[in-house]
């Protein structure tokens, strides 16, 4: 197996603007309460007292996807990951507002979460608009590469589901052959209707309205881990 710390690195900032006094309480008090314990392994009970399915998500921007799936699945456990704190502020602010308690964070490198979590424990992991790295000396910082895809496979149940989203061409091409290279996933789409339209269970971000504003196309990718 690919070893998935080959992009262990996390680049660009992890705070953008500075908090407001609200955010900052969030920080100082949600946080701590929903936050993923730091180190050991991982699993349900640890999480969230008791066993439950799991679900995960890369990199949640806002957390408006990640809010969502929480709360139409309540005895389902989810997992955030997102190394920029105002994403993570974001978050807090849904899972208040929605007083879901079903729902950790991790603010720092999600593969340092997945590693932690027992084999074939996971039901279904997001990765929704990660940032594409355009240029091709940087094609092996994307989260999208055999690495981080085994790693991500030996921890979903057979038949679970891997679900990628993206506006960027070079990102949609590249992950389509990263994916077609491999057996152990199998492409769920059948028509282009498929991939071209969001699925229903699938809630929509910010960052996919602004895609859309800007005369983006966005692809839907679901895959079941064989």
């Amino acid at each position: 197996m690919n070893d998935p710390a080959t992009i262990r690195r996390l680049y660009g900032r992890a705070q953008g603007h500075k908090l407001r006094k609200g955010q900052a309480a969030l920080v100082e008090e949600l946080l701590p309460e929903v936050a993923v314990p730091a180190d050991g392994p991982l699993d349900a009970m640890r999480l969230f007292g008791e066993d439950r399915p799991l679900r995960l998500e890369i990199g949640f921007g806002a957390g408006e996807h990640l809010a969502g799936q929480a709360s139409a699945m309540p005895d389902t456990g989810f997992i955030g990951c997102e190394p920029f704190l105002n994403g993570v502020v974001g978050a807090l602010g849904h899972i208040r507002d929605g007083a879901l308690g079903n729902v950790r964070l991790h603010m720092g490198d999600a593969l340092e979460v997945v590693e932690r979590l027992p084999d074939q424990s996971l039901d279904t992991v997001y990765l929704l608009h990660p940032d594409p790295w355009r240029k091709a000396r940087h094609a092996k910082r994307r989260m999208m590469n055999h690495g981080p895809l085994d790693l991500i496979a030996t921890k979903l149940k057979p038949g679970a589901e891997f679900r990628l989203g993206t506006d960027d061409p070079t990102y949609c091409h590249w992950s389509m052959m990263i994916m077609n290279q491999r057996a152990d996933f199998a492409w769920l789409a059948q028509r282009p209707a498929d991939f071209l339209e969001r699925p229903a269970d699938w809630p929509e971000t910010r960052y996919e309205r602004k895609a859309r504003r800007q005369g983006h196309e966005v692809w839907y990718f679901r895959y079941r881990r064989l």
